[in-house]
């Protein structure tokens, strides 16, 4: 199974204090050292972290192939194409959230997608598209002819935090899984058997099946388990370990609990 490193948090600490320390081109070779098998980064149409130049020195100076995260807003899109990532994950985006919640809406945005797609392939640049675990989102995926899904694991993360972490004790607690135990573990469950279900079928319609979103060193097991899912991408849980660590230490960490 592969691991792509999503080094946004990096440019995150450095927005904080709006100076060019820490670099996120300074973490390209720590990875690639490391075992990682991708850098992941996220162009959001606010820039709060990732700006236009990092995501064009990046990829120009990777080693590894660059997998770039983005809205299928129009003018996002000619960015995308102009930079030539190894792969653009086309991702929903809301600028008032934290982080990414939740898969695209391919339903109603089918035929916007699909131009979208299909001006990606014109310039070579494989795609993905970062979904929901169920069956319509896995077949319409396949119909607007992908190379890759990646299944969104934030609900799946969320209930195991509840159940597994302290989570509850702080203010961060999530309101509406603030349940009893047995309640959280059959949500669990049923939250698992998604990603297995759009993982299986993913692979039997020909698509390559990633996942992210809130994977870390405690629920990443449950995840790995599940053979056709290809590649991890993962990022926030990488960097605050690394804050520890070292960023080396950290991959290197998640990279034996993905190996088993």
């Amino acid at each position: 199974m592969l691991l792509g490193v999503n080094i946004d948090h990096i440019a995150v600490l450095r927005e904080a204090r709006q100076i060019n320390d820490p670099n996120p081109l300074d973490a390209l070779g720590i990875c690639k050292l490391s075992g990682a098998n991708q850098i992941t980064i996220h162009l959001r149409e606010d820039r709060r972290h990732i700006h236009d130049n990092d995501a064009k020195q990046i990829i120009k100076q990777s080693a590894l192939p660059v997998n770039l995260e983005c809205s299928i807003n129009d003018d996002i899109i000619d960015i995308v194409c102009k930079l030539n990532p190894h792969r653009a994950t086309l991702v929903p985006e809301n600028r008032e959230e934290i982080t990414t919640e939740g898969g695209l809406d391919l339903a109603n945005n089918f035929e916007r997608i699909k131009k979208v797609v299909k001006k990606l392939h014109k310039q070579g640049i494989e795609v993905s598209l970062f979904i929901d675990p169920n069956k319509e989102c896995v077949e319409l995926s396949q119909k607007l002819g992908v190379e890759w899904i990646e299944l969104h694991t934030g609900t799946f993360a969320n209930l195991y935090a509840m159940l597994f972490s302290g989570l509850q004790n702080t203010h961060h607690s999530i309101k509406e899984l603030e349940l009893s135990r047995s309640e959280l573990h059959i949500l669990l469950d049923k939250s698992l058997n998604k990603i297995k279900h759009a993982s299986k079928l993913g692979h039997q319609l020909g698509l390559k099946v990633a996942a992210g979103h809130g994977l870390n060193y405690q629920n990443v097991s449950l995840i790995t388990s599940i053979k056709q899912i290809e590649e991890l991408n993962i990022g926030q849980s990488i960097i605050a370990r690394s804050v520890f660590t070292g960023l080396a230490q950290a991959i290197e960490d998640m990279k034996a609990l993905i190996k088993g």
